[in-house]
């Protein structure tokens, strides 16, 4: 948008200045030169000392950041970076310039200079294909070209193709022509015509110079195949063929074979043969048009034909034709059986008559010699006599009379065999019957009869048939049938209906009406010719049926002229002359009103008659005058002088008639050319042709010659422009119809179907294809204006035969705006330094391959960027900052430059470039918080980690990576090397050494953090590392004391109530918090149910009271155990001595040498009241060291026991007896435990802070335990 974009819209003018007031520095020289070549001296052109090349960062810019030269900055020198192709770089372009700059970045500079390159003949001419082929027809005349394809050379000017040649030879030589663009292509002229009988094939060499020194050339093959055209006729290998064949051979017998030649080639080689005509005896044979075999297809007859006299044709595929005669002979074979023929039969013989002849006959057998002569006979036992009369005649007589009523008939096989050999026989059966008596009535084959017949039949129409028949033979049987009076006598019977007395065939004597009369009915009498004669009668009904009954009227000639009609027929009449016409109407309708004419008679039937109404001939127009052409010949019937004599043909310039005599005195005609036809100019004549006999006066028939005249391959294409200018957008789609060629060729059929292809062209032509079928040009293959801005198409059009017409298609590409503009950079700037002024970010340059506004162009960046664009020099332009940048402000710029041109539509490119502000380290690094507190508890592992201490620096890269380090402790006696280190990389602290909570409960130190920056910053945080305790000391008894010279002893009065203290176990445990916690269990006594120990006091008192049974020593083993995971523990031994009271105490004494029994009793008793004393004495100590320890350590962490977010303590106390152990001592106590809810913990247990305990302050030695001692909601606390 306006506002979004800093447009640089002054771009073109200031081109426009720039190109007026600075010209480029044009250098020349030739292609090919070795890398490193001196090109020129660039700081002595541009008046530059050779420092400032150096100082200024000069450096060659090329289209594309293609490095094709290298400056070197120390001399000023422009060299070639690679060896340069003019072909490579600028194709066909010339002069073939390389624009190239003279960058110089400080301060930004550009100088624009050329370099040409010109082209040296490096390149030898070339063509597409390593073989070219030329179909010519063998009736080219001398002096038609053909054209042949170009070579391809890449160099230009006199270095590319400049002539052509081709391999001496008798029949071509080359023609080199010019285009309009300047290059040259070949066209191969005729000089002699060729012919493919002679010489099928030709094999040429083109060479294609240029002009160059020395020259170059290339070669390619020419294979020119020779087409053949119809210029030879078939011919037989003999005129006349003679066979023989027996008359009974089977059918499809191979009578002979003929054969023909034809010199042509290709269809006009191929032979095809066909019976030509014969009288129509040549019916029983049939030729294979191919092989020329003669097989017969229908029965010979000797006895009807002995010889045949076939024509053979042979035709090839252009119409030429000979003609060859085979005469057949047919012998004769016994193949006929004789015949009998019967004169005069008798049809019965009386019962009484004497010798009578039955029958008369002859017989007759066709063959010849032996197979025609013949013997009669009949059967032996039959009253009948064969008698010879006359020449082949025989008799058969009655032997004596004959009786019916013995046999009533005779069956008479009369056998005629010849002498043939095989013999063949024939026989004929007749029947000889006794005539009979009448004895038997007729009787009609059903009682009633019903008859159809349409109205307005003729007169006489038999419309149906009564049948009787009688059991009597001869006349006796022959029945007579006639009608009875009707029933109704107003019914005119007898002249409605006749019946024939013989057969019982009814006929309607006068047409019926059907209107009138539809039904009529009467009797039918059956009466023998016996004697007496017998009868019998049916009934008939007779119905109507509505038929046509309008004859047609002739209207012309009138049917009552006074006079017959006379036609006038002139004798010059052609055939097909229009006589008359006979017009008639029928009163009818739908079929009955159908006409149709037929001639019933005439003088002269068909006056003479041809095979055919019409004959066709097809001649090439090739063909030479002189040639002949066999015409079929007319039928005859007459003989001698009255048959065919001669033949006539109407008058024509082409053609006339030849009679000519076979060698049976027939004669037949042949047509001659006068003169050459053409088809384009005729391509039909019509004959006719007239064949008259040499009676007096002379009769003639005539028939209808139809010539085609067969087109051969004698007219080239032609397109209706040699050149065609057509227009295409580049953006054309694909298919799209870029043109559409026509050309025509006079000639017909196949040699006329022109068949379009592109003969050839540069690489460029490759876009287009053409249809074969209609010319159309079309698209396909992008088109890009920017690559081709022209293209120069040849098409060719060949027909069938292989002639073909050239012309140029010259298309015009139109320029699209179809590309965007291109941004190449140049130099980019990998950062900018914070506190810089204007500096170059980036130098890039523009360009747009488009022509005209789509390739003009403008510049913009975004408007809220502290960036401004600047051109500089011919669409270079540099990217500077506009004020000095902050990278705390901002780190990075993401920037796009758009580049747009000003075509329809408009089209833009966008590169998106990010720019780094380089940073400085101005911040030094901040730990995430600045005290840390670790735990860590006792006997750990060495090397454990313990913690990490993070710190963070809002710099960038190296002034942002942070290395941390331990600062030396201010408690000198602290080992600190010895019991903490630290990663630098990452801030994790370990523990060196196992820590002993004993001896060491907490201790401080400092770390620091400091960057990689120049110079570097720091910061530093304090950690606290707290040591947990651990479960590491049992329990350690002081009283009774564990290592003393003898056992302690108790003393227990008889007398003592259950619950009597009779001592205390005190223990203490150098471990903390729960570890510390001590419970006492009795482990084995003498009396198991006499004493008890208090779990957590530790006292021993008596359980029961004492009876005189106890024993009066007792021992006693205690256990004491702590609270750690897991627990240590301690045993105590203690003995137990029974007395009475304690002034009289029952004391065994003990085992002194030489001491009576009883003695020193009154010695012992100050003992035990020091005992006494003592333990009274450490009581009291061990409760003032318990008061002192437990204020100290309340007055000490008082503030950190209220510290925690917990509730106070809960209402009620929770009463127990648990152990408060100080390290000094055991003594029992009431306790109250503050407890809360762990925040967040998502279970529902408690923490026990801390205990409350009556009386007193909290005890600091409960908050290690802190965190530590749970349990769970047993109790059903939410």
């Amino acid at each position: 948008t306006p506002g979004g974009k800093r447009q640089v819209f002054f771009l073109v003018i200031l081109l426009f200045w720039w190109e007026a007031g600075s010209e480029a520095i044009r250098y020349s020289m030739p292609e090919e030169r070795e890398s490193g070549s001196f090109v020129a001296n660039l700081a002595k052109d541009l008046g530059l000392g050779v420092g400032q090349l150096a100082t200024r960062g000069a450096r060659i810019h090329y289209k594309g950041n293609k490095q094709l030269l290298q400056l070197d900055v120390k001399t000023g020198d422009l060299l070639l970076s690679e060896k340069l192709d003019r072909e490579g770089l600028c194709g066909a372009t010339d002069p073939c310039i390389l624009h190239f700059q003279l960058l110089l970045e400080n301060p930004v500079q550009f100088f624009q200079a050329e370099l040409e390159l010109t082209d040296i003949n490096d390149h030898s001419p070339e063509f597409p294909d390593r073989e070219m082929l030329l179909k010519i027809p063998e009736s080219v005349q001398p002096g038609a070209v053909f054209p042949l394809k170009t070579a391809q050379d890449l160099d230009i000017g006199n270095n590319t193709v400049q002539r052509y040649a081709v391999s001496p030879n008798s029949h071509f030589h080359v023609v080199t022509h010019n285009r309009g663009d300047g290059r040259k292509f070949p066209e191969l002229m005729l000089d002699k015509a060729v012919d493919r009988e002679e010489q099928p094939e030709l094999s040429l060499i083109l060479t294609a110079l240029d002009g160059g020194a020395p020259p170059r050339s290339g070669t390619t093959a020419v294979r020119i195949e020779v087409v053949d055209i119809n210029d030879n006729a078939p011919e037989f290998l003999q005129s006349l063929y003679e066979v023989q064949i027996p008359e009974n051979s089977p059918l499809n017998t191979l009578v002979a074979a003929v054969s023909a030649r034809d010199l042509d080639a290709g269809t006009y080689g191929n032979v095809a043969y066909a019976l030509f005509q014969g009288d129509e005896v040549t019916q029983p044979f049939v030729i294979d048009e191919l092989t020329g075999e003669i097989r017969l297809q229908r029965a010979l007859d000797f006895e009807e034909t002995q010889k045949y006299t076939v024509e053979i044709t042979a035709t090839d595929g252009g119409g030429l034709s000979g003609k060859c005669t085979v005469a057949i002979e047919v012998e004769d074979v016994n193949d006929n059986a004789p015949e009998l023929t019967m004169s005069t039969l008798a049809s019965s013989t009386p019962e009484n008559s004497p010798e009578t002849v039955v029958a008369v006959f002859s017989v007759s057998d066709p063959d010849s010699g032996d197979n025609g002569r013949m013997v009669c006979s009949i059967q032996d036992d039959l009253p009948f006599l064969l008698k010879p009369t006359f020449k082949n005649f025989y008799t058969l007589v009655t032997e004596r009379p004959l009786d019916r009523e013995e046999r009533a008939e005779y069956n008479i096989t009369i056998t005629v065999g010849d002498l043939g050999t095989p013999r063949r026989h024939t026989q004929h059966n007749l029947t000889v019957r006794v005539a009979d008596v009448n004895d038997n009535a007729p009787a009609f084959s059903q009682p009633a009869y019903t008859l159809r017949v349409r109205e307005n039949n003729s007169p006489a129409l038999h419309i149906g048939t009564v049948r009787a028949t009688d059991a009597d033979a001869g006349a006796n049987a022959q029945l007579t049938y006639s009608l009875l009076p009707p029933s109704d006598p107003h019914l005119p019977l007898a002249s409605l209906v006749a019946i024939n007395p013989d057969t019982g065939q009814l006929f309607a004597l006068r047409a019926l009406d059907y209107e009138a009369l539809r039904a009529f009915d009467f009797q039918v009498r059956a009466a023998d010719r016996g004697a007496p004669a017998l009868s019998s009668q049916a009934r008939v009904r007779v119905l109507v049926a509505d038929a046509n009954d309008h004859a047609p009227v002739v209207l012309y000639p009138p049917p009552n002229a006074s006079a017959p009609c006379t036609e006038l027929l002139p004798r010059a009449a052609e055939p097909g002359y229009l006589l008359a016409k006979v017009v008639a109407v029928d009163g009818d309708a739908g079929q009955n009103a159908w006409l149709s004419y037929r001639l019933l008679q005439a003088t002269e039937p068909g006056l003479f008659e041809f095979p055919d109404r019409e004959m066709l001939l097809k001649i090439p127009e090739s063909v030479q005058p002189g040639a002949v052409f066999p015409l079929k010949t007319a039928q005859d019937l007459d003989i001698g002088n009255n048959t065919v004599q001669r033949y006539a043909v109407s008058p024509n310039s082409h053609f006339h008639v030849v009679t000519h005599n076979r060698g049976d005195g027939r004669k037949f005609p042949e047509l001659m050319l006068d003169k050459a036809v053409d088809r384009e100019e005729q391509p039909e004549l019509s004959l006719i042709l007239t064949a008259l006999d040499g009676g007096a006066p002379p009769r003639s028939g005539t028939t209808a010659v139809r010539i085609e005249v067969v087109d051969i391959n004698d007219n080239a294409p032609e397109f209706l422009q040699s050149l065609y200018e057509v227009q295409i957008p580049e953006n054309s789609p694909l298919n799209t119809l870029v043109a559409a060629v026509s050309a025509r060729d006079l000639d017909a059929g196949t040699y006329g179907n022109v068949a379009y292809a592109l003969f050839q062209g540069d690489e460029v032509t490759q876009p287009f294809v053409i249809d074969e079928l209609t010319g159309e040009i079309r698209l396909q293959r992008a088109l890009d204006f920017e690559e081709t801005q022209k293209y120069t198409v040849e098409i060719t059009a060949t027909d069938g035969g292989g002639l073909s017409g050239k012309c140029t298609v010259a298309i015009e590409v139109e320029d699209v705006n179809d590309n965007a503009p291109e941004l190449t950079m140049s130099t980019l700037a990998s950062s900018t330094p914070e506190n810089s002024p204007e500096t170059v970010v980036a130098v890039f340059s523009v360009s747009d391959p488009d022509s005209g506004d789509n390739g003009r162009m403008v510049c913009s960046i975004q408007d809220d960027l502290p960036f401004l664009l600047k051109p500089t020099f011919k669409n270079f332009y540099t990217l500077v900052t506009e004020r000095p940048l902050d990278r705390e402000e901002r780190a990075e710029y993401n920037i796009t430059i758009t580049v747009g041109d000003l075509g329809t539509p408009r089209r833009h490119t966008q590169h998106n470039l990010t720019v780094r502000v380089a940073d400085v380290n101005d911040n030094a690094p901040a730990f995430s918080q600045p005290a840390y507190t670790l735990r860590v508890r006792e006997n750990n592992s060495p090397a454990l980690h313990i913690g990490t201490v993070r710190a963070t620096d809002a710099d960038a890269g190296a002034n942002a990576q942070l290395t941390y380090s331990l600062l030396p402790p201010s408690d000198p006696h602290l080992p600190l090397a010895s019991l903490v280190a630290i990663n630098p990389d990452t801030g994790q602290l370990f523990a060196l050494r196992a820590l002993d909570y004993e001896a060491l409960r907490a201790f401080d130190f400092q770390v620091r953090a400091a960057d990689r920056g120049a110079p570097a910053l720091s910061s530093q945080a304090r950690v606290r590392v707290l040591v947990a305790d651990a479960n590491d000391h049992a329990p350690v008894v002081l009283y009774p004391p564990p290592n003393a010279s003898a056992p302690c002893t108790e003393l227990l009065p008889r007398a003592a109530e259950p619950g009597y203290l009779l001592a205390k176990v005190v223990a203490v445990d150098g471990d903390a918090g729960q570890n510390a916690w001590l419970s006492y269990r009795l482990l084995q006594a003498t009396e198991p149910g006499l004493f008890g120990v208090g779990a957590h006091s530790g006292e021993v008192r008596t359980a029961r009271p004492l009876s005189e049974r106890d024993a009066p020593r007792q021992r006693l083993l205690l256990l004491v155990r702590d609270h750690g995971e897991p627990p240590l523990s301690a045993r105590v031994p203690l003995h137990v001595l029974l007395v009475d009271g304690f002034s009289q105490p029952h004391l065994p004494p003990p085992e002194a040498p030489g001491r009576a029994p009883g003695a020193g009793a009154g010695a012992d008793e100050p003992l035990t009241v020091a005992l006494v004393g003592a333990l009274a004495c450490v009581s009291a100590l061990l409760v003032g060291a318990l008061l002192a320890l437990a204020a100290g350590r309340l007055c000490r962490r008082g503030g950190a026991a209220s510290a925690g977010g917990c509730a106070g303590p809960a209402e009620g106390g929770v009463p127990g007896q648990l152990l408060d152990v100080g390290g000094t001592g055991t003594l029992a106590h009431g306790y109250r435990y503050e407890v809360c809810l762990t925040e967040g913990s998502g279970l529902k247990e408690f923490k026990f802070l801390k205990p409350i305990l009556p009386n007193l302050p909290p005890q600091g030695a409960f908050e290690d335990m802190e965190g530590n001692a749970t349990f769970r909601n047993s109790f059903g606390f939410n």
